[in-house]
């Protein structure tokens, strides 16, 4: 029996609405594979929630609510507490930084669906210094998937509170949460003490501390675990070091940002190879190849970036720019990476940061 045209388009019609609503509800799962700004509205007691920057701190109930691809309006409980050291609890940031804690069975077909606990990074002293710090995360993507993603978002406040404020809505943050970026990666996330830098394999590690040095950033150690994750495959394989938190980069030139003491150094701007003594040369050769590699889309990764004004643009450019002029040239290259074999210097000392 032959099927009349008109129920045969309507089949065909019908199953492209599916496919485009299953592809819609697709997109909301993927919370890290969208590069939209996603709008949410966070409902809670702000004051108590934000003045909770000294000793542990303690939850506090909240409701999270945004509009899905289908545009209904979806409801989140949850629970958030501020979390951090220097953004948390040295009162130099108009938010501090939160910890957004799910669960679970709330998130079913949500975009935060398998989401358990996200760090959400707030503007501390104004969004382009925000901004700055997120394309730091984006750039460390184009280097290697063991990086930790990121999505914006724009954040409403609806405040509870005794005495609420009326908040302007801002731009803000959430990273990847470390057992999922592991997975992601095959792998799974470690807290072994006694990690020393040699103990990750040379090319891991090099990608990771050249990328330190690009981004001009010295507030980072393996012994410490400062801003440093660790993941590997299994107890028998040697881990991988993933970098997060850069508001101290000279790349996102933070108001408040310095160079710890110990370091003799007059400003973050200032690049430090913060790598351990190899004295061969040649070590560095794969990992300058794999930067040179990605010099067009790290480049264009700001040049085409709709968030940035053109002085921010033209600044962190010439900031590259320093970058690839020294890795180019053997002989800055070898005075620079060879620091840490330097005895009178300051390459042997361990960044502890605020870590108790």
């Amino acid at each position: 029996m032959k099927i009349p045209i008109t129920i045969k388009m309507g089949l065909i019609s019908c199953f492209i609405f599916l496919a485009g609503k299953s592809q819609g509800l697709s997109q909301d799962l993927n919370l890290f594979d969208s590069e939209e700004i996603l709008e949410i509205s966070m409902k809670g007691d702000f004051d108590r929630l934000f003045k909770d920057t000294k000793g542990e701190p303690q939850y506090f109930d909240f409701s999270l609510s945004y509009v899905d691809n289908s545009e209904k309006s979806l409801d989140i409980p949850l629970k958030i507490r501020t979390r951090g050291h220097f953004r948390r609890e040295m009162n130099i940031c108009n938010f501090p930084p939160l910890l957004l804690n799910f669960a679970k069975e709330t998130t079913i077909n949500t975009v935060f669906e398998k989401q358990d606990k996200l760090k959400l990074v707030m503007p501390c002293r104004g969004e382009k210094y925000l901004l700055r710090e997120f394309y730091v995360y984006k750039l460390y993507n184009l280097i290697t998937e063991q990086s930790f993603k990121v999505r914006l978002v724009r954040l409403t406040f609806e405040d509870l509170s005794s005495k609420p404020k009326d908040f302007e809505p801002v731009l803000a943050f959430l990273i990847e949460d470390e057992d999922l970026m592991a997975e992601r990666n095959g792998m799974t996330s470690i807290n072994q003490e006694l990690i020393r830098p040699e103990s990750i394999p040379a090319p891991d590690f090099l990608r990771m501390a050249v990328f330190q040095y690009l981004i001009g950033n010295t507030d980072w150690s393996i012994q410490y675990r400062q801003n440093i994750k660790l993941i590997n495959v299994d107890k028998a394989s040697l881990p991988i070091a993933v970098p997060y938190d850069f508001d101290h980069a000279g790349i996102v030139e933070a108001p408040y940002a310095k160079p710890a003491p110990e370091l003799k150094m007059l400003s973050v701007t200032e690049r430090r190879y913060r790598g351990y003594c190899m004295e061969d040369m040649k070590v560095f050769d794969e990992t300058i190849a794999l930067y040179n590699s990605k010099k067009e889309a790290i480049y264009n990764l700001y040049a085409e970036s709709k968030l940035f004004d053109e002085k921010t643009i033209k600044s962190t450019v010439k900031y590259l720019d320093g970058f690839y002029d020294l890795v180019n040239n053997p002989k800055r290259l070898k005075t620079e990476f060879q620091y840490p074999c330097l005895e009178d210097g300051t390459g042997n000392v361990v960044i502890k940061g605020l870590k108790k």
